[in-house]
């Protein structure tokens, strides 16, 4: 048997398994190697062998395969009926390096079960309390209740499923347990659309006895909820909270089930949740909570109302592959102190998203707590100025009882700091719980330079954030909206950093279900699911609507999945062909007015768009570079004269932004210039923000990108951290060297954006990048400078672990160095190497650079390089005064 061992395989890109749409899915499954053997050499799979066990069939089925590809492959057996299961296992043969024929162990099985695949097998019907009128402000909590009697006669049920969703977000109950552990659900998409629900395996909760009680609680959430800066507006896709459930229980020898509905049977009662925002905060009135979730609570009295039927939505009902939202970490408190007005507040050490949770707390009945939520200190105080007209507080209302393990069902706020009124708790009554949509950690980084370690981290700290359901800008104030551009330059960083395939492939649909509207004009809007914003009109705009092509292109070079592609297909043309607003030239209006180079750092606090980089020249940049994605898009999906089509427009173009070679040798030049004249300080925005590193680096200038990254005063990357920050700022100055807030109406302390130089770290100072789509193939080009020592990154892709780790040594008077180089490649993969010996330092586009290919196993790679004169010195004209030092120590840069 080879060493090689291979993983449980998964389906399609599902989180589980549990609750699939596809009745044949696709399978992938991950290389590893046995603990305490080495990764074999050269190791490539010749074939595979897949058994699968479906439904009670007797036995299983073998399906072998002469195929080298172990990504997405197709569904080898039988097409799956809805809410059908089969157990799948997988073997591999292989060639190694000797030209052995190995044959791998046998996987462990994993189970896929389809949903209900079609509408038409709902027996279920939307409820809604019958007492409840029109509404007024914040919309009170209901509480759904239905008691099950089961036969009987059958025994244990061998399986049962609860198939659920709701208008607004919900938690639902089996004899008082809840039965996931999944926040928000079901999560924000475009209601107008797409209404997702939940598939939950309940079989352990049914196991004993026949009487149980099946009971939701449905808050208003995102489907009634205030959305939307300026005021935002309430019940934006509907004003009604309703529920659907269906509880599907099967008995052995019984392929059909028992089904309980919620109908109009049910009984409905408003919530001791008085209310529960977003961006307000939830009252809990624990005086008014009663037991409403167990089988033995009352069911009758003046607290039980009846229900009634809603209309059907006109929507499509859909079951997820993304993972859910959860609590993934739980945070004690750093420090309690008392603010300079005599406040207790709570520090967490971190800007987090998600809520506090109470461990215990016993005060006088009818007296309440109150939990004020911010990201940063001002002046002693809570800085609440950037929340705008979100009151991010939670209040809990005592019943005079001791009250353990409280929290609020239906909020989430982003804060490090917590303002508590009318209790003095202590480190062990209070804990902070981290919640965020639930995706598997892929990517990690670090190096020798701990500052840049912490920028790191905050980057990942951000995009936790911000990632709850959908895609978000920020996770605080009164927007907490899926903004385009936001995700369109971070796309690159969040797929490294974990497995956002189905997290944004999910999104993406949605944005083209907007788009695609009568009456758009195949224009995206600026946010999605789309909503209000006041003033902004609805228009067409470069780097924010190019998410429509960029996104999926970046989507599948991580994940290999051409379906995506082809889904977005019309989404892209619609874009390119139709949306974009082209002068006679073919490229944009000059009159057009764009967001540009947003938040460039000279742009005034009550005007973020000003920014001195001419905002045609950058919207044109970038379509240059969406036309040739487009053509790269197409080729991948066989397009052939689509792919000619937009391939022919680009030299033109190309060639009117960019010459020549000796120009664009000029523009070099002045580029590198231009950084040294701004002292190594940050010049751009969200649009050049993400790829100024890599301008630097492809003109053969990566000290400069390096002494940029490096650099601590304001603008700059360091600068936030050297203030203390644990997160990604909104602005490059979001807090004053004096501690006090920017002045302007958008300032967040939680912004992924400008945290897209993580994209950079990854793949040019860590060194590994995606050669071809999903990482069958890796790029090895590792590109020393700065005062960084080693680096190590790691990439746990779609067919195993891929490491890098480098150091220096032995440095010489000349500038060389030793370079030595560690390097993990996963079995049935290889990889293009390059080391810094080999870079090409030339602008001159002819030629190549000298690169070695290696298959799977940890390679040793070693080389002496010259790395150009560190630290590099600013340039300044006549008035700006003297040149800057810089003193190197303790692994660290300081710029005086």
């Amino acid at each position: 048997m080879s060493g090689v061992r291979l993983s449980a395989p998964t389906f399609e890109h599902h989180h589980s398994g549990l609750g699939i749409e596809q009745t044949r899915p696709r399978l992938s499954w991950r290389f590893h190697v046995a603990e305490g053997l080495t990764t074999p050499r050269d190791w490539r799979q010749t074939q595979y062998e897949v058994e699968c066990l479906i439904g009670d069939a007797p036995k299983s089925t073998p399906y072998h395969v002469q195929s080298e590809h172990s990504v997405l492959v197709p569904w080898p057996a039988q097409t799956l009926a809805p809410q059908q299961s089969a157990r799948v296992r997988v073997r591999c043969s292989g060639v190694s390096g000797t030209g052995e024929e190995q044959l791998t162990e046998w996987s462990d099985a994993a189970t896929v079960e389809t949903a209900l695949v079609e509408q038409t097998a709902w027996k279920a019907r939307f409820i809604t309390s019958a007492q409840r009128g029109s509404p007024d402000g914040p919309l009170r909590p209901l509480r759904f209740r239905k008691n099950l009697s089961l036969p009987v006669h059958r025994g244990k049920p061998s399986k049962a499923r609860l198939y659920i969703t709701a208008l607004g977000i919900f938690d639902a109950y089996i004899d008082g347990q809840r039965v996931s552990d999944e926040l928000l659900a079901p999560g924000w998409t475009d209601y107008k659309h797409r209404l997702s629900y939940r598939v939950t395996d309940v079989t352990h909760l049914l196991e004993n006895d026949t009487d149980h009680s099946l009971c939701v609680e449905v808050a208003e959430g995102w489907y009634c909820g205030r959305l939307g800066f300026e005021g935002g507006h309430r019940c934006l896709y509907g004003d009604t909270l309703a529920v659907l459930a269906q509880l599907d229980i099967w008995y052995e020898g019984d392929g059909v089930p028992v089904s309980f509905c919620s109908d109009s049977s049910w009984i409905c009662a408003e919530s001791a949740i008085q209310k529960s925002e977003f961006y307000d905060g939830e009252t809990y009135d624990a005086a008014a909570e009663w037991d409403w979730t167990s089988i033995s609570a009352e069911v009758t009295g003046n607290r039980w109302g009846s229900t009634k039927e809603v209309t059907w939505p006109k929507t499509r009902l859909y079951c997820p592959d993304m993972p859910p939202v959860r609590i993934t970490q739980t945070l004690e408190p750093k420090e309690i102190f008392t603010g300079t007005s005599g406040k207790t507040v709570i520090d967490f050490g971190q800007n987090l998203v998600g809520k506090v949770l109470i461990k215990s707390i016993q005060i006088p009945r009818g007296e309440q707590v109150t939990f004020r939520h911010a990201e940063v200190m001002e002046k002693g105080e809570l800085g609440t100025r950037p929340l705008r007209e979100a009151k991010a507080e939670d209040i809990y209302i005592s019943s005079g009882q001791t009250c353990s393990e409280w929290t609020p069902a239906f909020a989430f706020h982003g804060f490090r700091y917590v303002q508590v009124d009318g209790w003095a708790p202590n480190n062990s009554d209070i804990a902070a719980l981290v919640m965020h949509t639930d995706m598997k950690r892929r990517g990690h980084f670090s190096c020798s330079n701990q500052w840049v370690n912490k920028l790191h981290e905050n980057v990942d700290w951000s995009m936790r954030g911000n990632f709850v359901s959908i895609p978000t800008d920020c996770p605080q104030r009164d927007e907490r909206l899926g903004w385009t551009g936001d995700i369109q330059v971070f796309t690159p960083t969040a797929s490294f950093l974990y497995d956002t395939t189905s997290f944004l492939s999910s999104w993406l649909e949605d944005v083209m279900a907007e788009q695609l509207e009568e009456g758009k004009g195949g224009i995206p809007p600026f946010v999605v699911p789309i909503l209000p914003l006041g003033s902004w009109p609805h228009m067409p705009a470069a780097i924010w609507d190019d998410v429509t092509v960029l996104t999926p292109k970046d989507v599948f070079d991580y994940g290999s999945d051409n379906s995506i592609l082809a889904r977005q297909l019309p989404s892209m043309l619609a874009w390119l062909d139709e949306a974009v607003d082209r002068g006679e030239d073919g490229l944009w209006k000059r009159e057009r007015w764009q967001l540009a180079d947003w938040l460039d750092p000279t742009a005034p606090p009550e005007d973020p768009g000003a920014s001195r980089t001419d905002c045609v020249l950058v919207a044109d940049a970038y379509l240059v570079h969406v036309t040739r994605t487009m053509s790269n898009v197409c080729s991948h999906l066989n397009k052939v004269d689509l792919a000619k089509k937009y391939a022919q427009v680009l030299p033109w173009r190309f060639n009117r932004l960019y010459p020549d070679p000796e120009k664009l040798q000029v523009a070099a030049l002045e580029l590198a210039k231009q950084v040294q004249y701004a002292k190594f300080r940050i010049s751009t925005g969200f649009a050049g923000t993400p790829v100024i590193c890599y301008a630097l680096t492809s003109v053969c200038e990566p000290q400069l990108a390096y002494r940029m990254l490096l650099e601590k005063m304001c603008p700059s990357w360091l600068y936030p951290v050297s203030m203390g920050a644990t997160t990604i700022w909104e602005r490059w100055n979001s807090m004053l060297p004096d501690g006090s807030i920017n002045s302007g109406d958008m300032t967040s302390f939680n912004h992924y954006a400008l945290g897209s130089v993580a994209n950079w770290l990854h793949k040019t100072v860590g060194g590994i990048s995606p050669a071809e789509p999903g990482w069958k193939v890796v790029r090895v080009r590792p590109v020393p400078g700065g005062n960084l020592t080693h680096a190590n990154v790691s990439f746990d892709g779609p067919y195993g672990l891929v490491r890098c780790s480098w150091k220096l040594s032995d440095s010489q008077s000349d500038g060389s160095c030793a370079f030595q180089l560690e390097l993990t490649i996963p079995p049935n993969s290889t990889a293009i190497v390059t080391l810094p010996s080999e870079l090409k330092q030339t602008l001159d586009a002819t030629g190549e650079e000298s690169r070695s290919h290696y298959g799977s196993g940890i390679h040793v790679l070693e080389c002496r390089c010259t790395l150009a004169t560190w630290p590099p010195r600013a340039k300044y004209s006549l008035d700006r005064g003297e040149d800057d030092r810089l003193t190197i120590a303790d692994g660290l840069i300081e710029a005086h």
